[in-house]
C-alpha cells in the first residue's frame, strides 16, 4: 500500500477529533436591523467605567445582573487580590481530547469530562443506560448510592456536531477541582448512539456556554459557581498544552488566570451574542496574504470542545490547496470554472459588484451570498435523485466560491491564465466529506502560516501548530487541522476556533465583562 493511500485511510478513520459544537440556535438578544440578526442591540458599548465593573457590551439587564454578583460577593478587580480560584488539571490525548476529573454525589463518584465552551449542559453516563455500548466502557452515575441526589426525571436530548446523547435530568452536588457546587442539575445519559463517545477517553461533558443554549434551561455549572459565591471573579481561562508527551496536559482556572501560562497581555473582543462565546473576527490570511473573505467581518466562536478549526468551505479549500491537503474533486465546481470562468473574470475586471456576478450570469437566483452547505452536499454526494433545484444551488455555490477566489487572486495581481488555473486547482481540493484531510508530514516546513485577525491583531498558526501528527519518522501520519462548516447569513459566515487555536493562544472567557481574550500561550 502506498504512503498516499496510508494517509487517506488514516484521515478517514481517525477517531479522535471532536466537534462538540452544540447544534442549536440560541435566542437572539434584542435583534435589530443591522444586516444580520446575529448583531444585538447592546445598550452600552465602549470602555468599562470605574463605577461599572460588570458593564461593557452586554445590555443593561445583563450588566446589572453581573454587577449584583460583584457587590454581593465583593469580587476583586484583579486575580492577585483573590484567594478563591479553582484550578483543574487536564489530560491531553494526542492533542485531540482535553479532559479533567469532576466528582458527583455523596459519597463521591468520579468522572472525566470535556470542559466544553460550545455547549452549556453537564451530562454523564447513567447506570440506567442499558442499550448503548459506550456506557459500558465509561463510568456510570448511580443515583441510588448518593445521599445528596434529588430526583427530577425530565427528559432531555442533545445533538452535537458529532455525536448525540439523550436521557433525563437529575440533581446532585458536583465537585470541580476543590469547590463543591450544590444542587446542580445535570443529565443522566441513557443513550449514546454511534462511535463518537464509544472511543472517547472521557465519560461526559461539562458545558461552559451560556444558559441561552442550555437544554431544558438548566443553569450551567459555572453560573452556579458565581451564584453560590464559590469564585471571586466571574471568568475562567484555558491553557491547553500542545505537547501530548508531557504529563501536564493543560489546565482550566475558574475565577482567574494563571500568569505562568501566557505571555504579554490578552487581546479582548466583546461577546456579540450570548449563547456561544461568539465575537467578530476580521480577515483570514494564508502565508501572510489576505483572503479577503472576512474583510467585511465574520463571526467566530471559541470552542474548547472542538478539536480542529472549522470555517467556510470557500476559505478552507484555499487553505487545503496552499498546504497540499488531500480533498475531493467537485465536478460542479470544475464545470462552472470551465464554462463561466472567463465571464466571471471579465465582470470582476469591469468592477461589477462581486455579490451580483453570479445572479448576472444566471447561476444564482438572488444577489448576495446564499447557503453553500446544500450546494457542497450535492457536489460530493453522487447518489441519484438529486433535484434540479439542488443542482442549481450547487452551481450557485460553486460560482460564489469562484468569485471569492478570483477576487483574491486579482488583488495579488496574478495573470488571468494563472487565476483560472488556480480556480481549477481549488475545485480539486474541496474539503473531504469525512471532515478530515490528510497531508504529507514531510512537507510541513514548506507549508504557509494561517492567521486570523481578532480585535485588530493578527494571530498566526504555523504548520506545526495546525497539523495533527501521530507517530514519528517514516510511520508518522498527519491530518490538516482545518475542516469546513458552512453557515449562511444572517447566522454566518462562522468560524469555530477549537483546540488547535486555543492551544496556541491562552484564552480567557470573561462573563463579568462579556468578552473573550487571547494571549500567546506559555
Amino acid at each position: 500500500m502506498s504512503p498516499k493511500r496510508d494517509h487517506r485511510v488514516f484521515a478517514q478513520s481517525f477517531p479522535l477529533a471532536l466537534f462538540l459544537f452544540f447544534c442549536r440556535e440560541p435566542a437572539t438578544i434584542k435583534p435589530v436591523n443591522m444586516g444580520t440578526i446575529f448583531k444585538a442591540d447592546w445598550t452600552q458599548k465602549g470602555e468599562i467605567g470605574p463605577k461599572q465593573p460588570g458593564c461593557c457590551t452586554a445590555g443593561i439587564q445583563e450588566c446589572r445582573s453581573f454587577e449584583s454578583l460583584y457587590e454581593k460577593y465583593h469580587l476583586p478587580a484583579n486575580l492577585e487580590d483573590s484567594g478563591d480560584i479553582d484550578i483543574v488539571s487536564l489530560k491531553n490525548y494526542l492533542d485531540a481530547q482535553y479532559y479533567g476529573e469532576i466528582v458527583i454525589g455523596t459519597p463521591p463518584q468520579t468522572f472525566t469530562v470535556i470542559f466544553d465552551t460550545g455547549s452549556a449542559n453537564l451530562w454523564v453516563p447513567s447506570s440506567k443506560c442499558y442499550f448503548s455500548v459506550a456506557c459500558y466502557f465509561h463510568a456510570n452515575y448511580k443515583s441510588g448510592k448518593s445521599s445528596t441526589y434529588k430526583k427530577n426525571g425530565t427528559s432531555a436530548s442533545i445533538q452535537y456536531g458529532t455525536g448525540a446523547i439523550s436521557g433525563f435530568f437529575s440533581n446532585d452536588n458536583v465537585q470541580v477541582g476543590d469547590i463543591v457546587i450544590e444542587n446542580q442539575d445535570f443529565i443522566e445519559a441513557t443513550s449514546e448512539p454511534g462511535l463518537t463517545f464509544l472511543a472517547a477517553k472521557f465519560d461526559g461533558l461539562l458545558g461552559l456556554g451560556f444558559q441561552e443554549i442550555s437544554v431544558g434551561s438548566a443553569v450551567p455549572v459555572w453560573y452556579n459557581m458565581i451564584e453560590q459565591g464559590l469564585i471571586k471573579e466571574p471568568l475562567f481561562s484555558f491553557w491547553l498544552n500542545r505537547n501530548a508527551q508531557e504529563e501536564e496536559g493543560g489546565e482550566i482556572v475558574f475565577g482567574g488566570v494563571d500568569p505562568n501560562h501566557f505571555k504579554g497581555k490578552h487581546t479582548y473582543v466583546p461577546v456579540t451574542k450570548k449563547g456561544y462565546w461568539q465575537f467578530d473576527m476580521g480577515d483570514v490570511l494564508i502565508g501572510g496574504k489576505p483572503t479577503g473573505y472576512c474583510s467585511g467581518g465574520c463571526f467566530a466562536v471559541a470552542d474548547s470542545g472542538t478539536s480542529l478549526l472549522a470555517g467556510p468551505t470557500t476559505v478552507i479549500t484555499m487553505i487545503n490547496q496552499a498546504i497540499g491537503a488531500e480533498g475531493v474533486v467537485s465536478q460542479e465546481c470544475k464545470a462552472v470554472a470551465q464554462q463561466y470562468g472567463q465571464t466571471i473574470m471579465n465582470l470582476l475586471l469591469a468592477e461589477a459588484r462581486p455579490d451580483k456576478v453570479c445572479s448576472q450570469i444566471g447561476l444564482c437566483t438572488f444577489d448576495g451570498t446564499r447557503s453553500v452547505s446544500m450546494g457542497i452536499e450535492s457536489v460530493v454526494d453522487k447518489s441519484n435523485g438529486k433535484s434540479s433545484g439542488i443542482l442549481h444551488d450547487a452551481s450557485c455555490s460553486a460560482c460564489e466560491m469562484a468569485v471569492v477566489w478570483m477576487k483574491n487572486q486579482l488583488g495579488q495581481n496574478q495573470t488571468q491564465d494563472r487565476i483560472l488555473n488556480y480556480v481549477n486547482e481549488l475545485c480539486e481540493r474541496m474539503p473531504s466529506p469525512m471532515g478530515q484531510s490528510a497531508v504529507d508530514c514531510g512537507k510541513l516546513s514548506s507549508m504557509p502560516s494561517v492567521s486570523f485577525t481578532i480585535g485588530g491583531k493578527v494571530f498566526e498558526l504555523t504548520p506545526n501548530e495546525y497539523i495533527l501528527q501521530v507517530g514519528e519518522g517514516a510511520q508518522a501520519q498527519c491530518i490538516s487541522g482545518f475542516t469546513n462548516i458552512d453557515i449562511p447569513p444572517p447566522r454566518g459566515p462562522l468560524w469555530i476556533l477549537g483546540d488547535i487555536f486555543m492551544g496556541r493562544y491562552h484564552t480567557v472567557f470573561d462573563s463579568g465583562n462579556m468578552r473573550v481574550g487571547f494571549a500567546e500561550a506559555a
